[in-house]
């Protein structure tokens, strides 16, 4: 099997798992914010913390303030997601997820001064047109959680426009470790706050799962990019929006609005628009070496 072949094996079984993890924050509603929080990353804690001991040399950083940034843009695209999901249609809450890669490039041309192409202006021009129908901006109840949801997305826009930099000062397991700890910590005042709800056996199962859904994505994520660069690979992560559209179906009987289908498509082909513009600027860049 070709390598490339791997990456998109590993990408879509991220996928899946990613969307394993938003069906399993939605189906308890009754659990406060802070305990999906913590379940969604003590796992990785322990996982991670391990990892590290095995392995001291990568316990390296040079930089620890762009540590602290992405735990803390993280930990707040992790929370407005969250609160989303639990207020909105799966579908919605997902598709207003997948605008992060637009954000990525908007803070990587005011932050990183990195070049944009007029093909991605395009892409953000029709992603942003599509995630407008998908918030309906009607004076209802559904306003607020879908403002939260793409501001959930600019933070995780954030968080992987940080990570582009900080890959130069600490290894990529340390950065994994250092924001699950954080959020776990992050997440106790919420829980004392909100209060600490007792699961049930069903609760505790999905919490669980979220947790290890969560954790297997990233690492999942991590090792596909092993396998070919990001720009072929990234792509297939937007098929999470269709496992997510199968769960709702099948758990929720949600099926999405002709405004949230329209929107879900016009994000899908803002996405393909800047993959295939970063492939054709990577294709000449290889041709003229």
């Amino acid at each position: 099997m070709k390598n490339e072949h791997k990456g998109i094996i590993l990408i879509l079984s991220s996928a899946f798992c990613f969307a394993v993890m938003a069906a399993s924050v939605k189906a308890v509603p009754s659990i406060p914010l802070g305990e999906k929080i913590f379940f969604r990353n003590i796992f990785g804690v322990f996982l991670m913390g391990y990892a590290l001991y095995k392995d001291t040399s990568k316990i390296k950083f040079t930089n620890k303030q762009l540590l602290l940034l992405r735990s803390v843009l993280g930990f707040s695209g992790v929370a407005g997601y969250y609160y989303s999901l639990s207020k909105l249609p799966l579908s919605d809450a997902v598709l207003l997820n997948k605008l992060s890669p637009f954000f990525v490039i908007i803070f990587s041309l005011l932050f990183l001064k990195e070049k944009i192409t007029k093909m991605q202006i395009y892409a953000l021009i029709v992603a942003l047109l599509g995630a407008s129908l998908i918030i309906k901006p009607e004076f209802g109840f559904l306003l607020i959680p879908s403002i939260i949801g793409f501001t959930a997305s600019a933070f995780a826009g954030g968080a992987y426009t940080v990570i582009r930099q900080l890959r130069l000062y600490a290894h990529p397991d340390l950065i994994v470790f250092t924001f699950c700890l954080f959020s776990t910590i992050a997440s106790i005042p919420i829980i004392i706050f909100s209060g600490f709800v007792i699961p049930s056996g069903k609760e505790l199962f999905f919490l669980i799962l979220i947790g290890i859904s969560a954790t297997s994505a990233q690492i999942l994520m991590t090792h596909g990019y092993k396998y070919a660069p990001a720009s072929r690979l990234a792509i297939y992560g937007y098929v999470n929006i269709i496992f997510s559209v199968i769960f709702a179906i099948i758990f929720w009987s949600e099926y999405p609005d002709l405004l949230t289908t329209v929107g879900g498509i016009l994000i899908l082909f803002g996405g393909f628009i800047n993959y295939f513009s970063n492939n054709n600027i990577k294709f000449r860049k290889n041709k003229s070496s």
